[in-house]
Protein backbone atom coordinates (compact mmCIF):
# COMPACT_ATOMS: atom_id res chain seq x y z
CA UNK A 1 0.00 0.00 0.00
CA UNK A 2 2.90 2.13 0.83
CA UNK A 3 4.24 1.63 -3.14
CA UNK A 4 0.89 2.55 -4.43
CA UNK A 5 0.60 5.66 -2.14
CA UNK A 6 4.08 6.96 -3.40
CA UNK A 7 2.74 6.02 -7.30
CA UNK A 8 -0.05 8.24 -6.44
CA UNK A 9 1.94 11.20 -5.00
CA UNK A 10 3.62 11.60 -9.07
CA UNK A 11 -0.07 12.76 -9.63
CA UNK A 12 0.20 16.16 -7.09
CA UNK A 13 1.80 18.60 -10.09
CA UNK A 14 -0.86 17.55 -12.31
CA UNK A 15 -3.90 17.30 -9.68
CA UNK A 16 -5.63 19.94 -11.93
CA UNK A 17 -5.62 18.17 -15.22
CA UNK A 18 -6.27 15.04 -13.38
CA UNK A 19 -9.64 16.33 -11.75
CA UNK A 20 -10.08 17.70 -15.10
CA UNK A 21 -10.17 14.37 -16.81
CA UNK A 22 -12.09 12.42 -14.31
CA UNK A 23 -14.92 15.93 -14.70
CA UNK A 24 -15.17 14.93 -17.98
CA UNK A 25 -15.11 10.88 -17.59
CA UNK A 26 -17.47 11.46 -15.02
CA UNK A 27 -19.73 13.80 -17.11
CA UNK A 28 -19.55 11.21 -19.80
CA UNK A 29 -20.80 8.32 -17.56
CA UNK A 30 -23.11 10.70 -16.44
CA UNK A 31 -24.93 10.54 -20.05
CA UNK A 32 -24.40 6.58 -20.22
CA UNK A 33 -26.34 6.55 -17.47
CA UNK A 34 -29.02 8.69 -18.70
CA UNK A 35 -29.34 6.94 -22.08
CA UNK A 36 -31.01 3.49 -20.25
CA UNK A 37 -33.74 5.64 -18.35
CA UNK A 38 -34.72 7.64 -21.88
CA UNK A 39 -34.55 4.33 -23.67
CA UNK A 40 -36.85 3.04 -21.34
CA UNK A 41 -39.08 6.04 -21.58
CA UNK A 42 -39.42 6.02 -25.60
CA UNK A 43 -40.35 2.02 -24.80
CA UNK A 44 -43.08 3.41 -22.98
CA UNK A 45 -44.48 5.69 -25.26
CA UNK A 46 -43.63 3.14 -27.85
CA UNK A 47 -46.10 0.90 -26.18
CA UNK A 48 -49.12 3.63 -25.79
CA UNK A 49 -48.52 4.08 -29.99
CA UNK A 50 -47.68 7.53 -28.64
CA UNK A 51 -45.46 9.11 -32.10
CA UNK A 52 -45.15 13.14 -30.51
CA UNK A 53 -44.23 11.55 -26.72
CA UNK A 54 -41.38 9.20 -28.50
CA UNK A 55 -39.42 11.59 -30.84
CA UNK A 56 -38.09 13.71 -27.83
CA UNK A 57 -37.09 10.44 -26.03
CA UNK A 58 -35.15 9.85 -29.20
CA UNK A 59 -33.48 13.31 -29.64
CA UNK A 60 -32.59 13.11 -26.17
CA UNK A 61 -30.52 9.95 -26.49
CA UNK A 62 -28.96 11.18 -29.67
CA UNK A 63 -28.23 14.09 -28.07
CA UNK A 64 -26.65 12.59 -24.71
CA UNK A 65 -24.89 10.40 -27.32
CA UNK A 66 -23.10 12.69 -29.35
CA UNK A 67 -22.47 14.98 -26.24
CA UNK A 68 -20.72 11.80 -24.34
CA UNK A 69 -18.58 11.10 -27.47
CA UNK A 70 -17.54 14.81 -27.23
CA UNK A 71 -16.53 14.48 -23.68
CA UNK A 72 -14.79 11.11 -23.85
CA UNK A 73 -12.77 12.81 -26.83
CA UNK A 74 -11.74 15.35 -24.73
CA UNK A 75 -11.23 12.83 -21.52
CA UNK A 76 -8.62 11.59 -23.58
CA UNK A 77 -6.68 14.07 -24.72
CA UNK A 78 -6.40 15.73 -21.09
CA UNK A 79 -5.82 12.11 -19.81
CA UNK A 80 -2.91 11.28 -22.50
CA UNK A 81 -1.55 14.49 -21.10
CA UNK A 82 -1.44 13.44 -17.74
CA UNK A 83 -0.33 10.33 -18.81
CA UNK A 84 2.81 11.71 -20.63
CA UNK A 85 3.23 14.44 -18.31
CA UNK A 86 4.04 11.79 -15.46
CA UNK A 87 6.02 9.54 -17.14
CA UNK A 88 8.08 12.69 -18.25
CA UNK A 89 8.42 13.31 -14.78
CA UNK A 90 9.31 9.97 -13.96
CA UNK A 91 12.28 9.42 -16.44
CA UNK A 92 13.55 12.97 -15.44
CA UNK A 93 13.33 11.59 -11.39
CA UNK A 94 15.20 7.88 -12.50
CA UNK A 95 18.01 9.28 -14.65
CA UNK A 96 18.48 12.47 -12.66
CA UNK A 97 18.81 10.11 -9.92
CA UNK A 98 21.23 7.25 -11.27
CA UNK A 99 23.33 10.81 -12.20
CA UNK A 100 23.64 11.24 -8.55
CA UNK A 101 24.75 7.76 -7.47
CA UNK A 102 28.35 6.58 -6.94
CA UNK A 103 30.13 5.32 -9.47
CA UNK A 104 29.94 1.79 -7.01
CA UNK A 105 26.38 1.49 -7.75
CA UNK A 106 26.83 0.52 -11.52
CA UNK A 107 29.68 -1.42 -11.04
CA UNK A 108 26.69 -4.22 -9.07
CA UNK A 109 24.48 -3.11 -12.00
CA UNK A 110 23.86 -4.43 -15.64
CA UNK A 111 22.94 -2.17 -17.95
CA UNK A 112 19.98 -3.62 -19.27
CA UNK A 113 18.32 -3.99 -15.68
CA UNK A 114 18.48 -0.23 -15.15
CA UNK A 115 17.39 0.64 -19.04
CA UNK A 116 14.19 -1.89 -18.17
CA UNK A 117 13.54 -0.03 -14.52
CA UNK A 118 13.41 3.24 -16.88
CA UNK A 119 11.41 2.38 -19.76
CA UNK A 120 9.31 -1.34 -19.39
CA UNK A 121 8.57 -0.63 -15.35
CA UNK A 122 7.99 3.26 -15.86
CA UNK A 123 5.50 2.46 -18.71
CA UNK A 124 3.19 0.34 -16.27
CA UNK A 125 3.18 3.37 -14.20
CA UNK A 126 2.65 5.85 -16.60
CA UNK A 127 -0.21 3.34 -17.96
CA UNK A 128 -1.92 3.02 -14.66
CA UNK A 129 -1.58 6.95 -13.50
CA UNK A 130 -2.33 8.31 -16.79
CA UNK A 131 -5.17 5.60 -17.92
CA UNK A 132 -5.93 2.92 -14.98
CA UNK A 133 -7.21 4.91 -12.70
CA UNK A 134 -9.73 7.26 -14.67
CA UNK A 135 -10.99 3.47 -16.01
CA UNK A 136 -11.46 2.59 -12.02
CA UNK A 137 -13.42 5.46 -11.02
CA UNK A 138 -14.94 5.97 -14.19
CA UNK A 139 -16.47 2.19 -13.38
CA UNK A 140 -16.77 3.26 -9.63
CA UNK A 141 -18.54 5.93 -10.70
CA UNK A 142 -21.20 3.89 -13.25
CA UNK A 143 -21.67 1.41 -10.53
CA UNK A 144 -22.52 4.18 -8.52
CA UNK A 145 -24.69 5.84 -10.72
CA UNK A 146 -26.93 3.20 -12.63
CA UNK A 147 -27.42 0.92 -9.03
CA UNK A 148 -28.83 4.34 -7.51
CA UNK A 149 -31.55 4.50 -10.87
CA UNK A 150 -32.13 1.00 -10.33
CA UNK A 151 -33.12 1.62 -6.73
CA UNK A 152 -35.06 4.51 -8.02
CA UNK A 153 -36.79 2.43 -10.87
CA UNK A 154 -37.56 -0.91 -8.40
CA UNK A 155 -35.55 -1.32 -5.02
CA UNK A 156 -36.22 -5.02 -4.38
CA UNK A 157 -34.97 -5.46 -7.74
CA UNK A 158 -32.47 -3.79 -7.58
CA UNK A 159 -31.08 -5.03 -4.39
CA UNK A 160 -31.22 -8.77 -6.21
CA UNK A 161 -29.31 -7.30 -9.36
CA UNK A 162 -26.67 -6.28 -6.89
CA UNK A 163 -26.61 -9.42 -4.96
CA UNK A 164 -22.80 -10.55 -6.78
CA UNK A 165 -21.39 -7.06 -6.05
CA UNK A 166 -19.78 -8.93 -2.69
CA UNK A 167 -18.88 -11.53 -4.58
CA UNK A 168 -17.13 -9.36 -7.18
CA UNK A 169 -14.86 -7.48 -4.32
CA UNK A 170 -14.25 -10.48 -2.78
CA UNK A 171 -12.82 -12.19 -6.03
CA UNK A 172 -11.20 -9.09 -6.73
CA UNK A 173 -9.28 -9.25 -3.29
CA UNK A 174 -8.18 -12.73 -3.99
CA UNK A 175 -7.03 -11.58 -7.73
CA UNK A 176 -5.14 -8.95 -6.30
CA UNK A 177 -3.09 -10.73 -3.73
CA UNK A 178 -1.81 -13.66 -6.16
CA UNK A 179 -1.83 -11.20 -8.93
CA UNK A 180 1.04 -9.03 -7.35
CA UNK A 181 4.37 -11.57 -6.71
CA UNK A 182 3.29 -13.15 -10.60
CA UNK A 183 3.21 -9.67 -11.86
CA UNK A 184 6.52 -8.48 -9.59
CA UNK A 185 8.26 -11.55 -11.54
CA UNK A 186 7.48 -10.90 -14.90
CA UNK A 187 8.53 -7.48 -14.51
CA UNK A 188 11.81 -9.03 -12.88
CA UNK A 189 12.05 -11.44 -16.00
CA UNK A 190 11.68 -8.66 -18.31
CA UNK A 191 14.59 -6.46 -17.18
CA UNK A 192 16.80 -10.16 -17.38
CA UNK A 193 15.63 -10.46 -21.20
CA UNK A 194 16.61 -6.88 -21.77
CA UNK A 195 19.85 -7.23 -19.46
CA UNK A 196 20.88 -9.84 -21.95
CA UNK A 197 20.08 -8.41 -25.38
CA UNK A 198 21.84 -5.08 -24.36
CA UNK A 199 25.36 -7.46 -23.30
CA UNK A 200 24.53 -9.35 -26.58
CA UNK A 201 24.60 -5.84 -28.66
CA UNK A 202 27.21 -4.23 -26.62
CA UNK A 203 29.83 -7.50 -26.87
CA UNK A 204 28.84 -8.41 -30.88
CA UNK A 205 32.23 -8.18 -31.86
CA UNK A 206 33.79 -10.33 -29.18
CA UNK A 207 30.49 -12.96 -30.10
CA UNK A 208 31.66 -13.06 -33.52
CA UNK A 209 35.46 -13.09 -33.28
CA UNK A 210 35.15 -16.19 -31.21
CA UNK A 211 32.22 -17.75 -32.81
CA UNK A 212 29.76 -17.60 -29.96
CA UNK A 213 26.33 -16.76 -31.82
CA UNK A 214 24.72 -20.27 -31.17
CA UNK A 215 25.84 -20.13 -27.79
CA UNK A 216 24.36 -16.67 -27.24
CA UNK A 217 21.32 -17.10 -29.02
CA UNK A 218 21.03 -20.63 -26.17
CA UNK A 219 21.12 -18.30 -23.68
CA UNK A 220 18.87 -15.60 -24.99
CA UNK A 221 16.53 -18.20 -25.80
CA UNK A 222 16.52 -19.55 -21.96
CA UNK A 223 16.05 -16.19 -20.94
CA UNK A 224 13.28 -15.73 -23.25
CA UNK A 225 11.58 -19.12 -22.05
CA UNK A 226 12.21 -17.96 -18.43
CA UNK A 227 10.01 -14.78 -18.88
CA UNK A 228 7.66 -16.95 -21.26
CA UNK A 229 7.22 -19.46 -18.27
CA UNK A 230 6.43 -16.51 -15.33
CA UNK A 231 4.57 -14.69 -17.95
CA UNK A 232 2.25 -17.84 -18.53
CA UNK A 233 1.98 -18.25 -14.73
CA UNK A 234 0.43 -14.34 -14.54
CA UNK A 235 -1.64 -15.10 -17.41
CA UNK A 236 -3.14 -18.08 -16.21
CA UNK A 237 -4.25 -16.13 -12.65
CA UNK A 238 -5.44 -13.62 -15.39
CA UNK A 239 -7.05 -16.13 -16.83
CA UNK A 240 -9.02 -17.41 -13.90
CA UNK A 241 -9.95 -14.47 -11.98
CA UNK A 242 -10.74 -11.75 -14.82
CA UNK A 243 -13.46 -14.01 -17.10
CA UNK A 244 -14.71 -14.75 -13.37
CA UNK A 245 -15.29 -11.16 -12.05
CA UNK A 246 -16.47 -10.51 -15.24
CA UNK A 247 -19.11 -13.62 -15.24
CA UNK A 248 -20.22 -13.28 -11.55
CA UNK A 249 -22.77 -10.24 -12.81
CA UNK A 250 -24.39 -12.33 -14.98
CA UNK A 251 -25.48 -14.24 -11.84
CA UNK A 252 -27.80 -10.67 -11.47
CA UNK A 253 -29.04 -10.33 -14.60
CA UNK A 254 -30.20 -14.25 -14.83
CA UNK A 255 -32.13 -13.29 -11.44
CA UNK A 256 -33.45 -10.10 -12.75
CA UNK A 257 -34.99 -11.31 -16.08
CA UNK A 258 -36.57 -13.98 -14.35
CA UNK A 259 -38.38 -11.99 -11.68
CA UNK A 260 -38.45 -8.34 -13.84
CA UNK A 261 -39.92 -10.85 -16.46
CA UNK A 262 -42.38 -12.07 -14.13
CA UNK A 263 -43.18 -8.43 -12.53
CA UNK A 264 -43.86 -7.69 -16.21
CA UNK A 265 -46.35 -10.52 -17.29
CA UNK A 266 -48.04 -9.67 -13.39
CA UNK A 267 -47.98 -6.42 -14.55
CA UNK A 268 -46.55 -5.01 -11.81
CA UNK A 269 -44.09 -3.50 -13.79
CA UNK A 270 -44.80 -1.59 -16.86
CA UNK A 271 -42.09 -2.85 -20.25
CA UNK A 272 -40.49 0.53 -20.12
CA UNK A 273 -39.33 0.46 -16.41
CA UNK A 274 -38.27 -3.36 -17.38
CA UNK A 275 -36.47 -1.99 -20.50
CA UNK A 276 -34.13 0.62 -18.80
CA UNK A 277 -33.70 -1.32 -15.87
CA UNK A 278 -32.17 -4.52 -17.81
CA UNK A 279 -30.04 -2.02 -20.26
CA UNK A 280 -28.56 -0.90 -16.60
CA UNK A 281 -27.95 -4.39 -15.58
CA UNK A 282 -26.06 -4.72 -19.55
CA UNK A 283 -24.38 -1.30 -18.53
CA UNK A 284 -22.81 -2.73 -15.33
CA UNK A 285 -21.49 -5.72 -16.77
CA UNK A 286 -18.48 -3.39 -18.52
CA UNK A 287 -17.31 -1.60 -15.51
CA UNK A 288 -17.28 -4.45 -13.48
CA UNK A 289 -15.02 -6.47 -16.00
CA UNK A 290 -13.04 -2.69 -15.88
CA UNK A 291 -12.62 -3.20 -12.48
CA UNK A 292 -10.95 -6.76 -12.95
CA UNK A 293 -8.52 -4.92 -15.71
CA UNK A 294 -7.97 -2.06 -13.27
CA UNK A 295 -6.97 -3.74 -10.73
CA UNK A 296 -4.66 -5.94 -12.87
CA UNK A 297 -2.97 -2.76 -14.32
CA UNK A 298 -2.69 -1.39 -10.58
CA UNK A 299 -0.63 -4.47 -9.74
CA UNK A 300 1.17 -4.47 -12.39
CA UNK A 301 2.31 -0.94 -11.68
CA UNK A 302 2.89 -1.66 -8.11
CA UNK A 303 5.33 -4.59 -8.90
CA UNK A 304 6.88 -1.68 -11.49
CA UNK A 305 6.43 0.91 -8.40
CA UNK A 306 8.73 -1.55 -6.47
CA UNK A 307 11.62 -2.17 -8.53
CA UNK A 308 11.95 1.16 -9.71
CA UNK A 309 11.69 2.32 -5.80
CA UNK A 310 14.67 0.49 -5.19
CA UNK A 311 16.72 2.44 -7.45
CA UNK A 312 15.19 5.75 -6.14
CA UNK A 313 15.67 4.79 -2.56
CA UNK A 314 18.96 4.14 -2.47
CA UNK A 315 20.85 7.57 -1.24
CA UNK A 316 24.16 8.51 -3.50
CA UNK A 317 27.16 7.24 -1.15
CA UNK A 318 29.29 9.77 -2.63
CA UNK A 319 27.86 13.51 -2.33
CA UNK A 320 28.99 16.95 -1.59
CA UNK A 321 28.69 18.30 2.50
CA UNK A 322 25.86 20.48 2.87
CA UNK A 323 27.82 24.18 2.50
CA UNK A 324 30.97 22.06 0.66
CA UNK A 325 33.50 24.47 -0.13
CA UNK A 326 35.36 24.62 -3.58
CA UNK A 327 38.69 22.98 -4.05
CA UNK A 328 41.13 25.65 -2.17
CA UNK A 329 43.83 27.10 -3.91
CA UNK A 330 47.20 25.08 -5.00
CA UNK A 331 49.36 23.71 -7.20
CA UNK A 332 47.86 19.97 -6.65
CA UNK A 333 49.59 18.24 -4.07
CA UNK A 334 48.19 14.93 -3.08
CA UNK A 335 48.23 13.03 0.41
CA UNK A 336 47.00 9.72 1.12
CA UNK A 337 46.79 8.26 4.65
CA UNK A 338 46.08 5.03 6.28
CA UNK A 339 44.06 4.61 3.71
CA UNK A 340 42.45 1.27 2.72
CA UNK A 341 39.79 0.28 0.14
CA UNK A 342 37.42 -2.71 0.09
CA UNK A 343 34.52 -2.34 -2.85
CA UNK A 344 32.39 -4.53 -0.88
CA UNK A 345 31.99 -6.61 2.67
CA UNK A 346 32.28 -9.59 0.72
CA UNK A 347 35.46 -8.92 -1.45
CA UNK A 348 38.22 -8.78 -0.04
CA UNK A 349 40.68 -5.44 0.20
CA UNK A 350 41.52 -3.67 -2.77
CA UNK A 351 44.06 -1.17 -0.76
CA UNK A 352 45.49 -1.78 2.40
CA UNK A 353 47.06 1.19 4.19
CA UNK A 354 48.41 2.80 1.77
CA UNK A 355 50.06 6.21 2.82
CA UNK A 356 51.23 8.59 -0.14
CA UNK A 357 52.66 11.96 -0.31
CA UNK A 358 53.16 13.67 -3.79
CA UNK A 359 54.53 16.85 -4.09
CA UNK A 360 52.27 19.55 -6.26
CA UNK A 361 53.51 18.99 -9.84
CA UNK A 362 55.04 15.81 -9.57
CA UNK A 363 54.61 13.26 -12.39
CA UNK A 364 54.18 9.96 -10.58
CA UNK A 365 54.51 6.46 -12.64
CA UNK A 366 52.39 3.93 -10.60
CA UNK A 367 53.98 0.58 -11.81
CA UNK A 368 52.38 -3.07 -10.63
CA UNK A 369 51.00 -6.91 -11.76
CA UNK A 370 47.22 -6.90 -12.36
CA UNK A 371 45.48 -6.70 -9.17
CA UNK A 372 47.75 -4.44 -7.44
CA UNK A 373 45.35 -1.70 -7.24
CA UNK A 374 46.53 0.71 -9.24
CA UNK A 375 43.66 1.54 -10.64
CA UNK A 376 41.36 1.75 -7.47
CA UNK A 377 44.58 4.33 -5.70
CA UNK A 378 43.81 6.79 -8.27
CA UNK A 379 40.50 6.37 -8.14
CA UNK A 380 40.27 7.58 -4.78
CA UNK A 381 42.22 11.18 -6.03
CA UNK A 382 39.06 11.98 -8.51
CA UNK A 383 37.25 10.49 -5.32
CA UNK A 384 34.64 7.78 -7.99
CA UNK A 385 35.57 6.00 -4.93
CA UNK A 386 35.97 6.68 -1.12
CA UNK A 387 38.01 5.08 0.92
CA UNK A 388 36.97 2.06 3.09
CA UNK A 389 39.58 3.88 5.68
CA UNK A 390 41.74 6.83 6.06
CA UNK A 391 41.61 10.08 3.86
CA UNK A 392 42.53 11.35 0.54
CA UNK A 393 43.90 15.22 0.63
CA UNK A 394 44.24 17.63 -2.16
CA UNK A 395 46.04 20.97 -1.12
CA UNK A 396 45.31 19.92 2.34
CA UNK A 397 41.84 19.49 2.08
CA UNK A 398 39.76 16.21 2.46
CA UNK A 399 38.23 15.34 -0.02
CA UNK A 400 35.03 14.41 1.71
CA UNK A 401 35.01 17.91 2.41
CA UNK A 402 34.94 19.88 -0.55
CA UNK A 403 32.53 20.44 -3.29
CA UNK A 404 32.53 16.85 -5.85
CA UNK A 405 31.91 19.08 -8.79
CA UNK A 406 34.64 21.51 -8.37
CA UNK A 407 37.43 18.71 -7.22
CA UNK A 408 36.33 16.92 -10.51
CA UNK A 409 36.41 20.07 -12.38
CA UNK A 410 40.38 20.14 -11.43
CA UNK A 411 40.67 16.27 -11.99
CA UNK A 412 40.83 14.81 -15.47
CA UNK A 413 41.08 10.91 -16.25
CA UNK A 414 42.19 8.84 -19.07
CA UNK A 415 41.40 5.65 -18.87
CA UNK A 416 42.29 2.65 -20.81
CA UNK A 417 39.02 1.72 -22.18
CA UNK A 418 38.34 5.41 -24.00
CA UNK A 419 34.75 5.72 -24.18
CA UNK A 420 33.33 8.70 -26.51
CA UNK A 421 29.83 8.89 -26.92
CA UNK A 422 28.20 8.63 -30.70
CA UNK A 423 28.50 12.50 -31.67
CA UNK A 424 30.65 14.27 -33.30
CA UNK A 425 34.46 14.27 -32.69
CA UNK A 426 34.72 17.85 -31.67
CA UNK A 427 31.83 17.39 -29.37
CA UNK A 428 33.65 14.62 -27.48
CA UNK A 429 36.75 16.56 -27.23
CA UNK A 430 34.55 19.48 -25.75
CA UNK A 431 32.97 17.34 -23.51
CA UNK A 432 35.30 18.31 -20.69
CA UNK A 433 35.03 21.78 -21.37
CA UNK A 434 31.64 23.10 -22.79
CA UNK A 435 32.70 26.41 -23.73
CA UNK A 436 35.99 25.81 -25.62
CA UNK A 437 36.23 27.65 -28.70
CA UNK A 438 37.12 25.62 -31.59
CA UNK A 439 40.67 26.99 -32.00
CA UNK A 440 41.13 25.11 -28.05
CA UNK A 441 39.75 21.93 -29.23
CA UNK A 442 42.03 21.86 -32.50
CA UNK A 443 45.18 22.73 -29.81
CA UNK A 444 44.12 19.92 -28.03
CA UNK A 445 44.07 17.63 -30.47
CA UNK A 446 47.22 18.88 -32.14
CA UNK A 447 48.70 17.96 -28.32
CA UNK A 448 47.27 14.42 -28.39
CA UNK A 449 48.69 14.03 -31.77
CA UNK A 450 45.00 13.28 -33.36
CA UNK A 451 44.55 16.25 -35.40
CA UNK A 452 45.91 14.80 -38.51
CA UNK A 453 43.89 11.36 -38.36
CA UNK A 454 40.80 13.76 -37.80
CA UNK A 455 41.40 16.01 -40.45
CA UNK A 456 41.15 13.20 -42.79
CA UNK A 457 38.22 11.74 -41.21
CA UNK A 458 34.84 12.34 -43.69
CA UNK A 459 33.97 15.36 -42.19
CA UNK A 460 36.75 15.65 -40.33
CA UNK A 461 35.89 17.20 -36.63
CA UNK A 462 32.40 17.57 -37.23
CA UNK A 463 32.50 13.65 -38.01
CA UNK A 464 30.07 11.55 -35.80
CA UNK A 465 31.89 8.82 -34.32
CA UNK A 466 29.53 5.49 -33.86
CA UNK A 467 28.27 4.20 -30.38
CA UNK A 468 31.16 3.96 -27.55
CA UNK A 469 33.22 5.48 -30.78
CA UNK A 470 33.63 1.76 -32.18
CA UNK A 471 34.23 3.71 -35.68
CA UNK A 472 37.59 4.95 -34.39
CA UNK A 473 40.35 2.64 -34.08
CA UNK A 474 41.81 1.84 -30.27
CA UNK A 475 44.45 4.48 -31.09
CA UNK A 476 42.29 6.70 -32.37
CA UNK A 477 39.98 6.56 -29.59
CA UNK A 478 42.09 6.92 -26.50
CA UNK A 479 43.88 10.36 -28.47
CA UNK A 480 40.82 11.57 -28.72
CA UNK A 481 40.34 10.66 -25.09
CA UNK A 482 43.71 12.36 -24.16
CA UNK A 483 43.12 15.37 -26.10
CA UNK A 484 39.54 15.28 -23.82
CA UNK A 485 41.94 15.42 -20.62
CA UNK A 486 44.11 18.41 -22.09
CA UNK A 487 41.57 20.46 -22.72
CA UNK A 488 40.38 20.16 -19.23
CA UNK A 489 43.45 21.87 -17.97
CA UNK A 490 43.08 20.26 -14.76
CA UNK A 491 45.43 20.67 -11.51
CA UNK A 492 45.39 16.30 -11.47
CA UNK A 493 45.93 14.67 -14.47
CA UNK A 494 45.44 10.98 -14.24
CA UNK A 495 46.62 8.72 -17.39
CA UNK A 496 45.74 5.19 -16.68
CA UNK A 497 47.39 3.09 -19.45
CA UNK A 498 46.03 5.49 -21.65
CA UNK A 499 48.55 5.09 -24.53
CA UNK A 500 48.23 1.03 -24.24
CA UNK A 501 46.80 1.24 -27.61
CA UNK A 502 49.23 3.66 -29.33
CA UNK A 503 51.76 2.28 -31.71
CA UNK A 504 55.38 2.99 -30.88
CA UNK A 505 55.62 5.44 -33.54
CA UNK A 506 51.80 7.75 -32.32
CA UNK A 507 53.09 7.27 -28.42
CA UNK A 508 56.52 8.56 -29.04
CA UNK A 509 55.00 11.82 -30.94
CA UNK A 510 52.32 12.17 -28.52
CA UNK A 511 55.01 12.38 -25.55
CA UNK A 512 56.38 15.15 -26.63
CA UNK A 513 52.59 16.75 -25.99
CA UNK A 514 52.42 14.88 -22.85
CA UNK A 515 55.50 16.26 -21.11
CA UNK A 516 54.31 19.74 -22.10
CA UNK A 517 51.35 19.66 -20.54
CA UNK A 518 52.81 17.45 -17.56
CA UNK A 519 55.10 20.48 -16.75
CA UNK A 520 54.52 21.70 -13.42
CA UNK A 521 51.31 19.67 -12.92
CA UNK A 522 50.90 16.50 -10.69
CA UNK A 523 49.96 13.67 -12.92
CA UNK A 524 49.78 9.85 -11.94
CA UNK A 525 51.23 7.75 -14.86
CA UNK A 526 49.98 3.99 -14.95
CA UNK A 527 51.90 1.58 -17.58
CA UNK A 528 54.12 -1.06 -17.50
CA UNK A 529 56.19 0.78 -21.38
CA UNK A 530 59.16 2.20 -20.61
CA UNK A 531 58.67 5.14 -22.40
CA UNK A 532 55.49 5.55 -20.68
CA UNK A 533 57.20 5.50 -17.18
CA UNK A 534 60.16 7.51 -18.39
CA UNK A 535 57.76 10.66 -18.17
CA UNK A 536 57.71 10.13 -14.53
CA UNK A 537 60.16 11.81 -11.92
CA UNK A 538 59.47 8.87 -9.73
CA UNK A 539 57.67 5.24 -9.40
CA UNK A 540 55.94 3.73 -7.28
CA UNK A 541 55.56 -0.28 -7.25
CA UNK A 542 52.44 -1.97 -6.06
CA UNK A 543 51.85 -5.20 -4.99
CA UNK A 544 48.94 -6.29 -3.58
CA UNK A 545 47.15 -3.74 -3.13
CA UNK A 546 49.99 -2.09 -1.32
CA UNK A 547 52.67 0.30 -1.89
CA UNK A 548 56.13 -1.96 -1.45
CA UNK A 549 58.61 0.40 -2.77
CA UNK A 550 58.93 3.72 -4.30
CA UNK A 551 61.79 5.54 -6.17
CA UNK A 552 63.89 6.42 -9.59
CA UNK A 553 63.26 3.81 -12.32
CA UNK A 554 67.03 2.96 -12.23
CA UNK A 555 66.86 2.60 -7.99
CA UNK A 556 63.54 0.19 -8.32
CA UNK A 557 65.42 -2.02 -11.50
CA UNK A 558 68.83 -2.47 -9.14
CA UNK A 559 66.78 -3.47 -5.58
CA UNK A 560 63.23 -4.86 -6.98
CA UNK A 561 63.23 -7.97 -8.55
CA UNK A 562 59.36 -7.32 -9.46
CA UNK A 563 60.07 -4.33 -11.00
CA UNK A 564 62.78 -5.67 -13.01
CA UNK A 565 60.32 -8.78 -13.82
CA UNK A 566 58.04 -6.28 -14.31
CA UNK A 567 60.48 -3.95 -17.01
CA UNK A 568 61.70 -6.86 -18.33
CA UNK A 569 58.58 -8.43 -19.40
CA UNK A 570 58.09 -5.18 -21.28
CA UNK A 571 61.18 -4.70 -22.92
CA UNK A 572 60.47 -8.36 -23.99
CA UNK A 573 57.34 -8.24 -25.69
CA UNK A 574 57.51 -4.40 -26.96
CA UNK A 575 61.34 -3.79 -28.08
CA UNK A 576 60.62 -0.70 -29.96
CA UNK A 577 59.19 1.31 -26.83
CA UNK A 578 63.10 1.07 -25.13
CA UNK A 579 64.71 4.27 -27.04
CA UNK A 580 67.22 6.15 -26.34
CA UNK A 581 65.72 8.55 -23.27
CA UNK A 582 65.18 5.18 -21.47
CA UNK A 583 68.50 4.05 -21.92
CA UNK A 584 69.73 7.33 -20.71
CA UNK A 585 67.35 6.84 -17.23
CA UNK A 586 68.57 3.14 -16.93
Amino acid sequence: MTTFRRLLGFLRPHRRELWGSLAFAWAAMGMTVLIPWLIGEAVNAIEQGSEEEMLPYVLMILGAAVLRLGLTIVRRIVAGKVSLAVEFDLREKIYGHLQRLELGFFDTQQTGQLMSRATVDLGAIRFFLGYGLIFFSQSLLTVVLAGTVMFFLNPWLALIALLPAPLVVLTAIRYSKQSRPAMQEVQQRIAELTAEAEENVTGIRVVKAFAQEDYQFVRFQAAVSRLFDQSIKSTRIQAFFSPLIGALPQIGTALVLLLGGISVINGNMNIGEFTAFYTYMILLASPLRMVGMALGMAQRAVAAGNRLFEILDRDPEIVSPENASPLPDGAGSVSLKSVSLRYSADTPEALSTIDLEVDAGTRLGIVGPSGSGKTSLVSLIARLYDPSEGSVSIDGADLRSIDVTTLRSQTAYVSEDSFLFGDTVANNIAYARADASEEEVRTAARRAQADQFIKELANGYETVVGERGLTLSGGQRQRVAIARALLADPRILILDDATSSLDATTEREIRSGLAEVMEGRTTFVIGHRLSTISLADEIVLMEAGRIVDRGSHSDLLSRSPLYGSLITDDRETEPVFIDEEVEVLR
